[in-house]
């Protein structure tokens, strides 16, 4: 069965670019939405046509399976039901009651703010690393698992729905 689903509320951020970096990125989330809290494993894989993310379970099965492209975004669930709607955005919202911020993560995992969309409160640290901002209707705090690390190893992000602990176990560039 094939659902679709409307468009968020709220301030997506959508359009942003797809990342120029192909990467794989395994880690993990929790999110606090409501009075209703959420926490899987995630894999996230980007390539030039898109997004694939797999939500799992702490053993490995798969809760839901996100794609996001040209042509939009679909959701599967582990019973094999399908959504669609333009973006994961909006996909998130009407699914789950919280959008997952993909376009903005995008470049938040790499502690960096989304290009071509206004941010302010950047505050940096000692290192000059980027340690916190505001871009569109997302607070985003950044640990750093060392001194000397150029990327996050946690991201705290803070929306009107939401509040997202996004934990990145790793990060590979994917080879050209």
């Amino acid at each position: 069965m094939v659902a679709l689903l409307g468009a968020c509320a709220g301030n997506p951020l959508a359009p942003v670019p797809l990342n120029s970096a192909a990467f794989e990125l395994a880690g993990r989330m929790s999110v606090r939405s409501q009075e209703r809290t959420f926490s899987s494993a995630l894999r996230w894989k980007q390539g030039a046509d898109g997004d694939e993310v797999w939500l799992n379970t702490p053993l490995g099965q798969t809760l839901a399976y996100l794609q996001d492209g040209r042509e939009g975004a679909t959701l599967t669930t582990a019973e094999q039901k399908q959504y669609r709607a333009q973006s994961i955005e909006a996909l998130t919202q009407s699914a789950f009651g919280w959008r997952f911020p993909l376009a903005g993560l995008r470049y938040w995992v790499f502690g960096q703010t989304a290009p071509g969309v206004a941010s302010s409160a950047l505050v940096r640290d000692e290192h000059n690393r980027i340690a916190r901002f505001t871009q569109a209707d997302w607070q985003v705090a950044f640990e750093y698992a060392a001194p000397v690390s150029t990327r996050p190893s946690r991201l705290d992000v803070t929306g009107v729905e939401a509040q997202i602990r996004f934990v990145v176990d790793s990060l590979e560039l994917a080879q050209p």
